[in-house]
């Protein structure tokens, strides 16, 4: 960082080599500002992915659910027998069978608040909530099967495991989006840097005739591409933050599509967009006018 920003310094007169405006200085700068707009996008989708996974695990973490399909006039009585069932079993902490308002609530989602629950041959649902070393599932269904013959446990397990993949995947999506978008942006800007340098091509011969050195040279396209990969990136990470704040907040009902927002010390993560997208024109830059200043030479 500190070769940046001696780069940005640098020799106030040198980088007049560098043509101020035209194709390549509005190239650099667009593709900055384009490239800082989607990384903040990429950068949000992976930490609300992030989120998103941790809270899919922590809510279905030490919990299980225990399904009751039997006729009506035999469904309190092997609720009252689950209950019984669970009470005595090692690891279950609690278990307490769900009313039907909040079996109701549970199915507004699919089929709407008005459901007649009462009136549906819907099966009762009986929360359990685990200790920290958990039950033995196994043997729990064992139990159930022998004193309650219409109960089906459902332990989370094949839901919490697929749903944290996919959110790590989409995590790891984000960060390869990321990835991807810096390669492009060093791929541009140094496109645009051998176009300047090849434009200029008269001006270095020039230059080197009265004694200038190809460090010297090579510093002036750095310093201008720097700084225009730093404005761009600036003015892309500026609007990238305000669409971010103008997106929805965080909803129960909207799920993932809504809280994709920043939180917290997250915050800092959008600012160090601009500085990493002059380090990758430093270095792209960098990189094109030696080999072009070699190829001149």
């Amino acid at each position: 960082m500190t070769s940046i920003v001696s780069a940005c310094r640098g020799d106030s007169q040198a980088h007049r080599i560098v043509p101020p405006t035209g194709f390549t200085a509005r190239l650099t700068v667009f593709s900055a500002a384009t490239m800082s707009f989607l990384t903040v996008f990429a950068l949000t989708l992976s930490l609300a992915s992030g989120r998103l996974g941790q809270r899919w695990g922590d809510e279905l973490a030490q919990t299980a659910t225990l399904r009751i399909s039997a006729p009506g006039d035999q469904s309190v009585a092997q609720t009252k027998a689950a209950l019984q069932v669970l009470d005595s079993t090692p690891g279950v902490a609690s278990a307490r069978a769900l009313s039907a308002k909040e079996q109701r609530v549970l199915l507004a989602p699919w089929f709407g608040p008005d459901l007649p629950v009462d009136s549906l041959p819907i099966p009762q649902l009986i929360e359990i909530k685990e200790t920290v070393d958990g039950f033995d599932a196994a043997g729990l269904r064992l139990r159930l099967q022998a004193e309650v013959p219409g109960a089906v446990l459902d332990d989370h397990t094949r839901w919490r495991a697929p749903l944290e993949r996919a959110a790590e995947r989409l995590k790891v999506l984000g960060w390869v989006s990321i990835l991807l978008i810096g390669t492009t942006t060093a791929a541009i800007i140094t496109l645009a840097a051998n176009a300047a340098l090849a434009a200029n091509a008269q001006v270095i011969a020039v230059l080197r005739l009265i004694g200038a050195q190809d460090s010297y040279i090579a510093l002036a396209f750095v310093r201008r591409f720097t700084l225009r990969a730093l404005l761009g990136a600036g003015l892309g990470t500026t609007l990238g933050i305000f669409a971010v704040m103008v997106l929805p907040a965080a909803q129960e009902e909207g799920g993932f599509l809504t809280g994709l927002g920043f939180e917290g010390i997250n915050w800092i993560l959008p600012f160090l967009i601009p500085p990493l997208a002059a380090l990758v024109a430093y270095m792209a830059t960098g990189a094109a006018a030696r080999k072009t200043l070699s190829e001149l030479a």
